[in-house]
């Protein structure tokens, strides 16, 4: 392994244990095992690392996305099983993850900007998903980035926020349903 990916590496490793306000290049040498000087020689500064990190990251959730589609299944079921991916990684990504709780506990301006870039990443990638949908005649002409935004938040509310206000945590079937007898209906044409 190059002594710049070692250096992506030992950052990403330290941005999910310590999050990004809390990251120092310093840090990040000492994980690499380089001195601070190295980690400049590839990247000007700790925003450029991190930007290179989520985008990283952001390529690993396409990837994982993408998997989750079936040639074979219709677009709903595909949307449902992309959009929980998406969730899933969210959750168990631990650079994701931390990102998330800074900016609830923090707010750190460049993390809000970069949980804004990863939502615009997946509403543009839903809405190329229903563009080809609608391409095919699956689902009736729309404003795709609109309802990927709408799908979107509407998946965080009912998988992500919804076990905070209640008693109960919604099952992936129900809210396969919910999602199937309501928003995807309305999109059939």
């Amino acid at each position: 392994m190059d002594r710049r990916q070692e250096i992506l590496e030992a950052a990403s490793k330290s941005f999910s244990l310590f999050g990004y306000k809390a990251t120092t290049m310093d840090q990040v040498a000492k994980i690499a095992n380089v001195g601070k000087g190295t980690i400049y020689t590839f990247f000007s500064n700790k925003e450029i690392l991190f930007q290179e990190i989520v985008v990283k990251m952001i390529q690993e959730m396409k990837t994982a996305a993408d998997e989750a589609i079936s040639a074979e299944k219709p677009f709903q079921q595909n949307a449902h099983a992309v959009l929980m991916k998406v969730l899933e990684f969210r959750e168990v990504h631990l650079l994701y993850a931390k990102l998330i709780e800074e900016e609830k506990e923090l707010r750190t301006p460049a993390v809000k900007h970069v949980l804004i870039r990863i939502e615009q990443e997946i509403v543009n990638f839903v809405g190329d998903k229903i563009k080809t949908a609608i391409s095919k005649g699956e689902i009736r002409e729309c404003e795709p980035d609109l309802v990927a935004y709408l799908l979107l938040k509407a998946y965080f509310g009912f998988v992500a926020d919804w076990g905070e206000t209640h008693d109960f945590e919604l099952s992936e079937e129900k809210i396969a349903s919910l999602f199937r007898d309501t928003i995807f209906r309305g999109l059939l044409p």
